[in-house]
């Protein structure tokens, strides 16, 4: 065990120190080629930002697999398909392309992952029920890996928050990993990956001095998906289930982006301002608090996952269940599926609009009364 431990901290420490180190020097970079966040409506920041610090992670997730990995076709994959993501999430940093042509590319590294690596949710079994998906198998695995890489795209709203989310989850599969003895792949990318978000997490917390961009927000969810697929393996339901429980936080905002877009008549692909982390700024919470909050719910979902894989399920189950009425809570008290500040606008205006229409209205009257009067007195 004190090899593994040993070979975690060297995994960990070289790639932190390699991100932190190389990430200045990638700022420049952005900026000459012009990878900057101007400042918009719905943004949080006041100011020109650098945004290329995904590549700062592609780049030590690289090294972490030269020093540490073995070759072999599902590596393979992940490179490749890792690739595709890297570069349709820069020209994107430089360029903003439009939606359709994200989505392919996002679609075409999904479909090298599952083609020619071979990485396929084939079949789950959980409480005596068996599920062999066939077929479609392929359009699940592809389906299940475009979700992990929007659910982060979405999420990276605030300095830290995408990056800290994912170090949180590469963190927990790879305490679970080790604590069952499986050393495989899913081990090592997930300590080469909490390597380099740290590190980059150095010059992302707020304030920030670099975005991690979509090229690195696609990149880590991209990451998230293949650690998931690699846990299938055991074809049970806590190998789909807990990945996912990890995930709560961005899954869940994906979920009510779209509920709540849908319920207005919108596009789920609408940009708006109704976020979790919107909805504890709108309670005057300041950005680090509001990240800080996100990270501590987070780690309470990862902490109920390692409970219930390692320790007790029935204690997990508990934890799981406590967490779930407290997001019940949260979509009660907040706007983040239903917008009820609106709703209450346009009540006070239908009532407004009723008042003063009942006010016209009896002056109407009261014009058409004197009229009257005044035609009898004439008579």
């Amino acid at each position: 065990m004190e090899e593994v431990i040993v070979k975690i901290v060297m995994i960990v420490v070289t790639t932190f120190c390699f991100v932190a180190i190389i990430m200045p020097f990638i700022k420049k970079l952005a900026l000459q080629i012009g990878a900057v966040d101007m400042p918009r409506v719905r943004h949080i920041h006041t100011k020109p930002m650098p945004k290329m610090g995904g590549i700062g992670i592609f780049l030590g997730f690289l090294l972490g697999y030269m020093l540490f990995g073995t070759p072999s076709v599902q590596m393979n994959s992940i490179l490749i398909g890792g690739f595709i993501i890297i570069l349709i999430g820069l020209i994107d940093d430089m360029t903003e392309l439009r939606p359709l042509i994200k989505f392919i590319g996002q679609l075409a590294s999904a479909c090298v992952i599952v083609f020619y690596g071979q990485f396929l949710l084939n079949d789950v079994s959980a409480f005596g029920i068996y599920l062999h998906f066939g077929i479609l198998a392929y359009p699940i695995t592809i389906f299940f890996i475009l979700g992990c890489i929007n659910c982060i795209n979405l999420i990276d709203g605030l300095d830290g928050l995408s990056s800290g989310i994912s170090s949180i989850y590469f963190l927990t599969v790879g305490i679970i990993a080790t604590m069952q003895g499986h050393f495989g792949l899913d081990f090592l990318l997930s300590f080469v990956m909490l390597g380099s978000t740290l590190g980059f997490l150095v010059h992302n917390f707020h304030p920030a001095s670099i975005f991690v961009g979509d090229s690195g927000s696609m990149f880590m969810g991209f990451i998230i998906s293949v650690i998931a697929l690699l846990g299938f393996k055991n074809v049970t339901m806590t190998s789909l289930i807990i990945p996912l429980l990890i995930l709560a936080i961005p899954i869940l905002d994906t979920l009510f982006a779209i509920i709540r877009r849908l319920l207005k008549g919108e596009s789920p692909s609408k940009a708006d301002k109704f976020h979790i982390h919107h909805q504890f700024l709108n309670r005057n919470f300041s950005q680090t608090a509001t990240v800080l909050i996100i990270y501590f719910i987070d780690i309470l979902f990862a902490f109920a996952s390692i409970l219930y894989v390692l320790k007790d399920r029935t204690l997990g189950y508990i934890v799981y269940g406590i967490l779930t009425f407290i997001v019940l809570i949260f979509i009660l008290k907040t706007n983040v599926v239903f917008d009820k500040d609106n709703n209450i606008i346009i009540d006070k205006i239908k009532k407004s609009k009723e008042a003063s229409d009942t006010k016209e209205n009896i002056k109407k009257k009261a014009n058409s009364s004197k009229k009257k009067v005044n035609k009898k007195e004439k008579k």
